[in-house]
């Protein structure tokens, strides 16, 4: 029939559209990649170290990180710190447990001297083991000084007695190489002047006024040497009367364990 419409031809299939989602596929590949690839460069080391500076700094204690079920994507890192064995780190072991021997001499000299001016008569000298403790910790030696031996009340200048003790202390640390952190503390007692506004400053010029001797009196190098005041809050005991905040004020000087100079800020650079 001359009116009938002639049926118009179909277009012929595109053969080549599967290439379209096949390049999409590669390119979600490729991407998928680029993130596995990117995810696995992380820096283990650093982010063990950030986590774990904080831990010492907040507890006092080093932490495990990076606790997983398996082994490690990086090679030496298990999920826990790495344990001193055999090498360096038995020999810088050594030379702490040196240093802890030598401060332990120190102070019986000192107790022995005093015992003897105890028995002429003079009760006005204490012995130096009443106001040091020495003990260790993951993070290395601590060195505790009770306040009373160091300072007056409320003031952040040492007397001249204190003076020459951290001197002494400080020569048996000049010749190891290890990194120095003095640490001042307070009880909760609140102190509010104008050169204190808070315990916070109180503990930290005690601290800065300890490391300035370390530095200018006994020797020791300023970039070993670091300064923390952390006024109240890191208290051996709660707190609950006169004995037991006189056991919190007091200024420690923590000795650390080589295996922490990585946490250490610019450490691989500064020179021992």
């Amino acid at each position: 029939m001359a009116g009938r419409r002639k049926k118009k031809p179909e277009k012929e299939a595109n053969m080549e559209r599967w290439l379209i989602t096949y390049s999409d596929l590669i390119t979600l590949l490729l991407i998928f990649f680029i993130l596995m690839y990117t995810m696995s460069q992380v820096d283990a080391r650093k982010y063990a170290a950030v986590a774990n500076s904080l831990s010492v700094v907040l507890t006092g204690q080093a932490m495990s990180v990076l606790d997983t079920q398996g082994p490690s994507m990086i090679e030496g890192i298990s999920g826990q710190q790495m344990p001193e064995g055999p090498g360096p780190a038995t020999a810088q072991q050594g030379e702490l447990d040196e240093v802890k021997r030598i401060i332990a001499e120190f102070i019986s000299t000192k107790d022995l001297e005093v015992s003897q001016e105890q028995a002429q008569g003079n009760t006005a000298v204490t012995k130096l083991s009443e106001y040091i403790i020495i003990y260790e910790q993951e993070r290395g030696l601590v060195i505790s000084f009770k306040d009373t031996l160091l300072f007056a009340s409320g003031s952040d200048q040492l007397t001249p007695q204190a003076q020459g003790i951290i001197r002494e202390v400080g020569k048996t640390l000049v010749k190891i190489p290890n990194y120095i952190r003095v640490e001042g503390h307070t009880d909760n007692l609140p102190i509010n002047t104008g050169k204190f506004p808070s315990n916070w400053e109180l503990s930290a010029l005690r601290a800065s006024n300890v490391v300035h001797v370390l530095n200018e009196d006994a020797g020791i190098p300023a970039e070993r040497l670091s300064i923390i005041g952390f006024g109240e809050y890191r208290p051996l005991v709660p707190n609950d009367d006169q004995i037991s905040r006189a056991m919190n004020r007091r200024v420690d000087i923590v000795i650390l364990k080589k295996k922490y100079d990585y946490f250490e800020p610019s450490s691989s650079t500064a020179q021992p």
